[in-house]
């Protein structure tokens, strides 16, 4: 077998083979908030990195707030010297970038798999879920759905408006799932699509959803858990860049419209056994219930990272099929948690809490610790929608209130880090107080 940098090292060659024009390739890694930070390195300083060469990039990059900013949590960022943490490649990532004006290059880089992993990077947070599944002998296969909207490029005084139809030239403003928009707008969709697939992302279906200009993409379903939320991530990257070069803007933003339905991230999650078998399928799904009653349990201690912003918990209790409490239900769509129709090989649950802008490795890193905690503890869930539809458990809906929830319950700090969940309380608590240092223009008509 190859060495990790002799495996790394021909796919760089190979790439540069193959693109000759590139001269630059981003290396790229998600923060907290869920925004890609990084480096543009010469495609033949990356060719030595991939040979062993160190790949250091500063540690409190992983903490930056939602527009960039540091805030002091603990000693991170001001009392700490701002260390540099050792990042490397991932492989099977690089691939050109087809949206930018000039030939450029990208590819994911990690601290997860080095000799000090950053405790709190996201990566990192779902690696060492997995790699603990992966010790009891758990396989969980994967399958993210995103949903988005096109807007036009032009903001109106900062607003957003609706996409124009490209066949009219009228603006896409009513809400339908009308397979013809599909069909209207198959010429930034067909790119978005193969812009995809040339980053290595296993898309397949593609729906028109009931928001004005919105849209689902559905990805494959995947046996690495890391690399079906690198999908996510990349996905979300390259379909903005794809949608300004057609003179759209796209946005995983949650609730863009007060009055139409948001934008959430749906993950699909089945678990086998070394042998292939179906975990949740055994003793007449037995364990599919404790798995469910886990996730229940954890999912109000988890809400900061399902609903990571402001924007994100006005999705809740919305127009269509958003919870407005922790409950499941079989092929029920108003449930947080949804048992789709399938045969015992594909038996799995739907997680549709999440956002559209959640961070994709954090998500799953805490819905795959709502099942383990499931299958540990052996717990009945309450009762499914289908038997009652009254049925569901409180969640917290208000930052401040979820980031409390979150940061002193302890099942939560031992599955997902205790330093983790301090440091990712401690960022979304300032985002949202340094969000409400502004006064809009409904205060000063309210109030003035």
């Amino acid at each position: 077998m190859k060495s990790p940098s002799a495996t790394l090292l021909a796919e760089v060659r190979t790439f540069r083979q193959n693109h000759p024009e590139v001269r630059y390739v981003d290396l790229i890694a998600l923060d907290i908030p869920g925004h890609f930070y990084g480096k543009r390195y010469p495609v033949e300083m990356l060719e030595k990195v991939a040979a062993g060469s160190p790949l250091k990039l500063p540690q409190n990059a992983v903490l930056l707030g939602a527009q960039g900013g540091l805030f002091k949590i603990g000693d991170y960022c001001f009392n700490d010297g701002d260390p540099d943490a050792n990042r490397r490649l991932v492989p099977g990532t690089l691939k050109p970038v087809s949206w930018e004006s000039q030939p450029l290059g990208q590819m994911l880089i990690t601290s997860d798999g080095t000799e000090a992993p950053i405790e709190f990077e996201p990566r990192e947070v779902l690696a060492r879920v997995l790699e603990r599944l992966h010790h009891k002998g758990i396989h969980p296969v994967v399958a993210f759905e995103l949903e988005f909207y096109l807007f036009d490029k032009k903001l109106d005084d900062g607003l957003p408006q609706f996409a124009r139809d490209p066949l009219s030239d009228d603006v896409d403003d009513q809400p339908n799932l009308h397979i013809e928009r599909l069909s209207r707008f198959s010429d930034v969709l067909e790119d978005m699509a193969q812009t995809a697939k040339a980053q290595g992302i296993d898309i397949t279906v593609i729906t028109a959803e009931i928001g004005p200009g919105q849209f689902e993409i559905n990805f494959g379903h995947c046996d690495d858990g890391l690399r079906a939320a690198d999908w996510a991530a990349l996905f979300c990257r390259s379909t903005r860049g794809v949608a300004l070069k057609h003179g759209y803007r796209a946005s995983f933003m949650a609730k863009p419209y007060l009055q139409f339905p948001g934008s959430g991230m749906h993950v699909h999650v089945s678990l086998y056994d070394g042998a292939g078998n179906n975990v949740l399928a055994a003793h007449q799904q037995q364990p599919l219930r404790h798995a469910v009653a886990g996730c229940l349990a954890l999912l109000p201690h988890c809400m900061p990272i399902f609903s990571p912003n402001h924007n994100a918990f006005r999705r809740l209790g919305g127009t269509v099929n958003a919870a407005t409490r922790a409950s499941w239900g079989f092929e029920d769509r108003d449930a947080c948690v949804r048992i789709p129709e399938s045969d015992p090989r594909n038996l799995r649950i739907e997680h549709r809490l999440a956002s559209a802008d959640a961070n994709p490795y954090l998500v799953l890193a805490a819905i795959l610790a709502g099942l383990e905690y499931g299958l540990e503890t052996r717990q009945e869930p309450i009762a499914p929608l289908n038997e009652d539809r009254s049925s569901g458990t409180d969640f917290p809906v208000d930052m401040l209130d979820a980031v409390r929830a979150m940061q002193h319950q302890s099942v939560v700090r031992d599955k997902l880090g205790a330093e983790f969940v301090d440091v990712y309380c401690e960022n979304k608590r300032q985002d949202h107080l340094a969000f409400q240092q502004e006064i809009s223009a409904r205060e000063y008509r309210w109030f003035l």
